[in-house]
């Protein structure tokens, strides 16, 4: 892909752009449309395009398999651990307001919680697909 500048640094350029993006829609997710899923996919995506136009072991470099392997289960750790916690505080599974000091903030915790679980694991799932089609061919 040496031959294809003009790729090559628009995607430089659009990279961070979409990040910033990706969490924008992550930590709106509480007040309109948007999450952790969609701020998952925005995040495998961003690291798919940089893989399909450097290359896919510049791609394992930035975000290698092992850490990929770990993103799948911390995620669903994360977002089963907050209903956990819920339970232990003397509520229902994933019934936030026992998270805080008044039923807002719960909230506003629980779901942030919730949305970085369901984000980690989508990710992670998602990368670990295509890690795993890209490298068929070697």
């Amino acid at each position: 892909m040496q031959h294809h500048q003009i790729l090559r640094v628009v995607t430089k350029f659009n990279l961070p752009l979409s990040m910033l993006f990706g969490l924008y829609v992550q930590f709106h997710g509480d007040y309109g449309p948007g999450g952790g899923f969609q701020a998952g996919v925005i995040a495998a995506a961003m690291i798919i395009l940089y893989a399909i136009i450097f290359g896919l072991p510049a791609a394992q470099r930035i975000v290698p398999p092992i850490v990929v392997e770990i993103m799948v289960p911390l995620g669903v750790l994360i977002y089963a651990g907050t209903g956990i916690v819920t339970m232990f505080r003397g509520g229902n599974f994933l019934n936030y307001t026992v998270l805080g000091h008044d039923q807002v903030h719960a909230q506003e915790w629980g779901i942030l919680l919730v949305e970085l679980g369901v984000l980690i694991t989508v990710a992670g799932t998602m990368i670990a697909i295509f890690y795993a089609f890209a490298g068929r061919g070697r």
